[in-house]
């Protein structure tokens, strides 16, 4: 059975990786944001191991994290609030979700740049020097808990069962790896409306406080006073700090108090 699963999940990580290479390398070679980089780029193995570390290792951990998440969020809604909105049209809900998943996540990942403590997690994300599809993976695993768990917190509440967001979430997930991706598709004046690449990547400048914390729409970014799309991309990605550049470092180094990281990593 172990065998089984394991088997399954190696399918289900290829199978995975290979539909995001045939989606996104074209688009990465006939609109690349920076012209010359290439497939192989710097890091291009150590991106890898957190996609695979992603599909083997902690997606079975973030479910069960969600589940238990989604169990404990229900009973803090009123039964009146629910029938309410139960009634609106299905799209109506999703829209509603969607508004107020987008609300969360952009405080949420403003915080994670200002509060030195979960800097520290995201980080790891940001440490990433050169911004494809692949490096969009490159994340601490309780990184991703207190991102996920804030993006779906709003359809948790209102009690929408998994199922009945698979779509959303999975629309999210391909839409955060196009943000990342090495895309430069100038949308005009929609940009103010609807994310793009263009927008994401000066949130990866090298500048901790660059801007631009929202998800699918950057309308809180706008109206929040941290919009930023210059007509150009950043001269550099990546942070200050410095960070351990194999896979298991870069997991170990945010657990560890910072008087001993220096002795271990540096």
């Amino acid at each position: 059975m172990i065998d089984l699963d394991i088997s399954n999940s190696l399918i289900g990580a290829l199978l995975s990786f290979f539909f995001l290479l045939i989606l996104f390398l074209p688009l990465e070679k006939v609109f690349p944001a920076k012209k010359n980089q290439k497939i192989f780029r710097p890091h291009w193995f150590l991106d890898l191991c957190f996609f695979l570390g992603q599909y083997l290792l902690w997606g079975v951990l973030l479910i069960s994290v969600m589940a238990e998440f989604k169990a404990f969020l229900q009973g803090f809604v009123s039964v009146d609030i629910l029938l309410t909105i139960t009634d609106f049209p299905f799209y109506v809900q999703i829209l509603l979700v969607l508004l107020m998943s987008d609300f969360l996540i952009y405080w949420g990942h403003r915080l994670q740049h200002a509060n030195d403590f979960l800097w520290r997690f995201h980080k790891v994300h940001h440490s990433a020097e050169h911004l494809d599809w692949l490096a969009a993976h490159r994340e601490h695993p309780l990184d991703t808990v207190y991102t996920v768990g804030l993006i779906n917190l709003p359809a948790f509440m209102l009690g929408f069962p998994l199922e009945a967001i698979a779509g959303v979430i999975a629309f999210r997930g391909i839409w955060a790896i196009y943000i990342h991706s090495n895309v430069r598709l100038p949308i005009g004046p929609l940009r103010i409306l609807i994310g793009a690449p263009e927008l994401h990547h000066w949130h990866h400048d090298y500048d901790r406080r660059a801007g631009n914390y929202a998800n699918i729409s950057p309308i809180m970014d706008v109206i929040f006073g941290t919009y930023k799309c210059p007509d150009k991309e950043p001269e550099k990605f990546g942070i200050s700090e410095k960070l351990p550049k194999s896979y298991f470092g870069q997991l170990i180094e945010p657990l560890l108090p910072n008087s001993i990281k220096g002795k271990i990593f540096d």
